[in-house]
């Protein structure tokens, strides 16, 4: 059995008998009795179990109390997350009892209730530290030696003390990692010390590093895995290239953005008779080079998926292997996996194969030289005269995917993505739109394509596999969006049984309508997220019932594991023996994969906040006209044209007092009943922007001489003064709202990709 087994029978065992046993006892009923031992202290450690003063195993909620996580706040309040999905408690600043974000908590519910009616709970017993190190800027203690470290992070809302001598020569306003040594119970401060000093705040490039740090995402290879990745990076020997099937001679292409290295896909089409065509994409064979448990496996394991800064990548794998010998660069034999597939006229996958390859890409295209040739460059057209033909009947098969694809009800959220622009010391210089040009739908659509093709090809053969799933929406979210949606007259019928082109038959009757925004992100925000999972639960989004991801090994490890799985199935190597293996380790690997993609996410966003801050910083007291984006207690969000978001604080604006109607995604001013909604254009001036949260601050034109709320101050050393909880509504967080609109989480447009997921699948 695995370790989650044992520990899932020790659980299961004590909730069977209902009480405390002896661990003997626990023990005599175990195959295994050392595996069950090491389940016990795991758990033990974890916090799952309790050891009762009598020397008895216990369940914690066998005591009344709740296992979960917290989500702290700024203002040294924190919400309880249950891990059973029950509702979230309010735990005020005196309940927390030094616990801190993300730590796994175990709460007893108490009778009071917060001001605004949720129920209270206080934390009983800490079962897991999140924090082992903080990462923040250094407050020097007038030349003492010692200081603090203001976390970057607002959820850790106590600084941490430094004594003299632990400072690591760190200067007033240096960036820091300080290890925690003593954490706070109440009597005893936050403690640590600092290990790495990340340079001044200044200084080019800190500011992301700090990202890096505080997200904990390793940005260097160890040794071993850097010594194999050189030894990999030589041309195919010639027996790898004779075993294959020799596609060299088709006119392969690459289409990625202009400083894209990491080439991953190439596609391929050629004309048939009676009107079909063979549509190839062939994908670098990373497996063939990173076998399992190997240096390198390890290492893109721990990552999960390469992450894209505004200054930066945090690659997968190293260079040697990411932008050497498995990127498919023009003029040279690469080893490809490819999924061949016959399209008809309609766009319908009519027969498809799946094998190892040999390919020779003729040409490294840019998304921006494609578009311009589709618009009309006749010198692009010509110096690209061999392929400009398969370019054009290419444009041609997306625009039949696509009608195809929507027409079966996927939907495409047209989310706008930004550009950053920095200058050679990293400062940003523009924020811009991104376009998607033809050219990223036509690579979006083959690589849709490939996805649900390769998807269907494994759930039909019956093999272990790794998909992408996208479930049906939240049947609560679902009725919330539904009552608000027949306020605008777009009710759905039937939504018990909900189909995506349900969602977008709304989506296309509210569209060139004033209500169309309000409409897509209230509709955007009913959505599940995206993960992996080893069951093939369809893709809701796209209207798939098969998807997965294998058109990106370079850069995200699921890819990966399906050619690993794909190719074991065209050696006939998965026996019984391989696929029990499998079965036991794929829903670990999606959970870890999942977890890895959305710690990306967030460092990615954190990263784009922060230098989207950056450009607003000198823009002080511009006018701008921007979307209400998201509502809190506290005020709204607005989004600019070019994605930068920004907060109006309630407090801002005189003549009334506002309150926050959450079903209908508004403020209402309870006086004059003047109404601020998600989606309404409103006209404000840019009067602050905020470095160290990434909070940009928003006033309305019409009230621009007025000032804003006064900002948080501290209350002495270590610890922020505590402001009145606000409602459950901000989740936790002034910068991350329940109500804020979820921004995608695929790599932005200089990341390199463009659109190569579609819209939907990004959520």
């Amino acid at each position: 059995m695995t370790n989650q087994e044992l520990e899932n029978l020790v659980l299961d065992i004590l909730r069977r008998e209902g009480q405390p046993l002896p661990p003997q006892s626990l023990l005599e009923q175990a195959e295994d009795p050392d595996g069950m031992a090491a389940a016990v202290e795991r758990l033990l450690a974890g916090g799952r179990l309790l050891l009762t003063r009598k020397g008895k195993l216990a369940l914690p909620e066998q005591t009344g109390l709740l296992y979960g996580r917290i989500q702290g706040n700024a203002r040294g309040f924190g919400f309880f997350i249950p891990a059973d999905g029950t509702p979230d408690l309010f735990l005020p600043a005196d309940a927390m009892h030094g616990a801190m974000h993300g730590d796994l908590v175990w709460v007893r519910p108490t009778e009071q209730t917060s001001r605004n009616g949720s129920p209270e709970g206080e934390v009983s017993l800490i079962a897991c530290r999140a924090q082992k190190k903080i990462v923040g800027t250094f407050e020097d203690d007038e030349g003492a030696g010692g200081g603090y470290v203001i976390p970057d992070d607002a959820r850790l809302y106590m600084d941490v003390l430094i004594r003299p001598g632990d400072g690591d020569g760190a200067s007033q306003g240096d960036k820091v990692v300080a290890e925690i040594l003593q954490y706070p119970d109440g009597r005893r401060p936050l403690m640590g010390k600092v290990i790495e000093v990340l340079g001044a705040r200044e200084k080019a490039g800190t500011d992301i590093l700090s990202i890096i740090r505080r997200m904990d995402l390793p940005d260097d290879f160890s040794k071993a895995a850097a010594r194999q990745a050189r030894s990999l990076n030589k041309p195919p020997k010639a027996d790898d290239l004779a075993r294959r099937e020799d596609l060299r001679g088709l006119p392969c292409i690459t289409i990625d953005g202009e400083d894209a290295k990491d080439l991953d896909d190439a596609v391929s089409l050629l004309p048939l008779s009676g009107g079909n065509c063979l549509l190839g994409v062939h994908i670098a064979d990373v497996s063939h080079y990173v076998t399992p448990n190997s240096s390198l496996d390890q290492e893109a394991y721990k990552r999960g998926t390469s992450v894209y800064f505004p200054d930066r990548v945090l690659p997968m794998f190293p260079q040697e292997i990411s932008n050497g010998v498995c990127s498919l660069n023009a003029g040279v034999d690469k080893l490809t996996l490819s999924c061949i597939m016959e399209v008809d006229a309609a766009g319908k996958v009519v027969s498809h194969r799946i094998g190892e390859t040999v390919i020779k890409s003729r040409h490294r295209m840019t998304y921006e030289d494609v578009n311009a040739m589709f618009a009309g460059d006749k010198a692009l057209q010509e110096k690209y005269a061999d392929i400009w033909p398969m370019l054009e009947q290419m444009r041609l098969l997306m625009e039949k995917l696509r009608t195809r694809r929507f027409k079966r009800g996927s939907l495409d959220f047209d989310l706008d993505e930004a550009r950053l622009i920095l200058d050679e010391k990293g400062h940003t210089q523009d924020v811009q739109l991104y376009e998607r040009g033809i050219s990223n739908q036509m690579i979006e659509e083959f690589m849709l394509l490939a996805n649900e093709t390769v998807a269907c090809h494994a759930r039909v053969l019956g093999i272990p596999f790794l998909y992408r799933v996208h479930e049906t929406p939240d049947k609560e979210k679902l009725q919330q969006l539904n009552t608000f949606l027949n306020t605008l007259g777009y009710g759905m019928k039937n939504i018990g049984n909900i189909r995506p082109a349900a969602l977008q038959k709304v989506l296309l009757a509210s569209k060139d309508t004033p209500e169309e925004d309000v409409v897509r992100r209230v509709t955007l925000r009913s959505l599940q997220k995206a993960r992996y999972a080893p069951l093939c639960l369809g893709h809701f989004g796209l209207a798939a019932e098969d998807y997965c991801h294998f058109t990106s090994p370079i850069r995200r490890y699921p890819d990966l594991v399906v050619h690993r799985l794909l190719k074991e199935m065209l050696h006939g190597s998965l026996d019984e023996k391989k696929r029990a293996q499998w079965a036991a380790q794929l829903p670990e690997m999606a959970q870890h994969c999942s977890q890895r993609e959305v710690a990306a996410m967030e460092a990615e966003r954190a990263a784009d906040d922060l230098k989207k801050c950056e450009y607003m910083k000198d823009r002080i007291g511009t006018v701008e006209t921007g979307i209400i984006s998201g509502v809190a207690q506290y005020g709204f969000f607005v989004q600019l044209p070019n994605t930068v978001e920004g907060m109006v604080r309630i407090g801002s604006i005189p003549g009334d007092y506002y309150v926050l109607d959450g079903e209908n995604y508004r403020m209402v001013g309870r006086s004059t009943g003047r109404v601020f909604r998600l989606g309404d254009a409103v006209r404000i001036r840019v009067t602050g922007a905020d470095l160290e949260t990434a909070n940009v601050d928003f006033v309305l034109e019409e009230t621009a001489h007025k000032a804003n709320s006064p900002a948080p101050v501290k209350n002495g050393r270590g610890q922020r003064r505590a402001k009145p909880p606000v409602s459950r509504e901000a989740k936790g967080s002034e910068k991350k709202p329940a109500s804020r609109k979820q921004k995608s989480g695929s790599k932005s447009p200089r990341q390199n990709r463009g659109g190569k997921v579609v819209k939907a699948e990004q959520k």
